[in-house]
C-alpha cells in the first residue's frame, strides 16, 4: 500500500478520527472509504465539530452501519454557536447510538477563533452533556480538543471528575509534561499524522513510546494532517484513512515494537473506548 511497507490489510484498523463530512470528500467519499477497507482500516470515527457537521457525521454513520460511527459536539473554533438551541440539537443527536462520543470539543488559545471565554463556556456545556448522559446510565466518552491551553482543560475538567466517563485527548501534539498529566488523569491518547512531521512533530518520536497500549489510539484526522513522510505523496495533498497504516508504522517504530502489535492493541483500545463491535 502506499508508504507503507508493512501489510495492513490482514489487520483491522480503527481510524478514531477522520473528518469524512468535509466537502472535499464530497465527489469520492465511496471510493475514500473503499481505499480505507483495501488498506485494513474497516471501521472510523466520523468527527463531528459543528452544528452543521455534527448531524452530517450521523447520516455517515446511519449508512454504514458498523463501519461507521459519529461524534457529535462542537470544536472550539465554533463555541461563538454554541446556544440553547445548539445545546438542544447535540443532546437529540445523543439520543442516537450510532452517535459514539460526546465532542469534538475542548479548548483551543492556538488560533483564538472563538473568544476563550465562548470557548470554555462551550466546553463545559458539552460536559455537561457527557455527565448527565452517564447519569441517565447512557455514558458516553469524550474526544477532546486542546491546544496551548493545557492549564484551563485540565481545570475545567477537574471540576467534573466522578461525574464523566472515560475521554481521549484527540490528535495529542502538548510536551511531555501535557502528557504524563494527561496519563495521570487517566485520559486516552489519539496520535495522528503530527508525529510524521519534522517540522513540529519531532518531539512526539520519544514521547510516544511512554504511553500505555491500552490508553493510546491511532487516527488520520482527515483530510487534515497528511503524514510528511509518505511517499509517493497524493497530488491534491489531502489525507484519508487509507494512509492510518502507515502513521501505525512510525508509531510503531517509535515504540520500539513490531508494527501488528501497535496495530492490534490500538484496535483493541479503541474498541474498548468507543464500545464498538467486532468489524463485519
Amino acid at each position: 500500500m502506499r508508504g507503507s511497507s508493512f501489510d495492513a490489510r490482514s489487520m483491522q484498523l480503527v481510524d478514531i478520527g477522520a473528518n469524512l463530512t468535509h466537502d472535499s470528500f464530497d465527489r469520492d467519499r465511496d471510493a475514500v472509504l473503499e481505499r480505507a477497507r483495501a488498506a485494513g482500516v474497516v471501521q472510523m470515527v466520523v468527527t463531528g465539530a459543528s452544528r452543521e457537521h455534527s448531524p452530517k457525521a450521523l447520516e455517515l454513520a446511519r449508512a454504514h452501519p458498523g463501519v461507521l460511527f459519529a461524534t457529535a459536539g462542537v470544536h472550539p473554533h465554533h463555541a461563538v454557536e454554541y446556544t440553547a438551541e445548539c445545546d438542544a440539537q447535540m443532546r437529540e443527536l445523543h439520543r442516537h447510538p450510532e452517535v459514539v462520543a460526546v465532542g469534538e470539543c475542548g479548548l483551543d488559545y492556538f488560533r483564538d477563533f472563538s473568544p476563550r471565554p465562548a470557548q470554555r463556556k462551550a466546553f463545559e456545556r458539552q460536559l455537561e452533556i457527557a455527565a448527565d448522559l452517564a447519569a441517565a446510565g447512557n455514558p458516553k466518552p469524550l474526544f477532546l480538543h486542546q491546544r496551548d491551553a493545557h492549564a484551563d482543560f485540565v481545570a475545567i475538567l477537574r471540576a467534573f471528575e466522578g461525574r464523566i466517563g472515560p475521554a481521549v485527548v484527540h490528535c495529542f501534539t502538548g510536551t511531555r509534561e501535557e502528557l504524563f498529566d494527561c496519563l495521570d488523569h487517566d485520559w486516552h491518547i489519539g496520535i495522528t499524522g503530527w508525529l510524521c512531521d519534522e517540522r513540529r512533530g519531532a518531539h512526539l518520536r520519544e514521547l510516544v513510546k511512554h504511553i500505555p497500549a491500552q490508553r493510546l489510539m491511532v487516527e488520520t484526522d482527515a483530510p487534515y494532517l497528511l503524514p510528511r513522510t509518505l511517499r509517493p505523496m497524493p497530488k491534491d495533498r489531502r489525507n484519508e484513512p487509507a494512509f492510518l497504516p502507515h502513521i501505525v508504522e512510525e508509531l510503531a517504530r517509535d515504540r520500539g515494537e513490531d508494527p501488528a502489535t501497535t496495530a492490534a492493541a490500538s484496535t483493541a483500545t479503541a474498541r474498548a473506548f468507543f464500545r464498538l463491535p467486532e468489524a463485519g
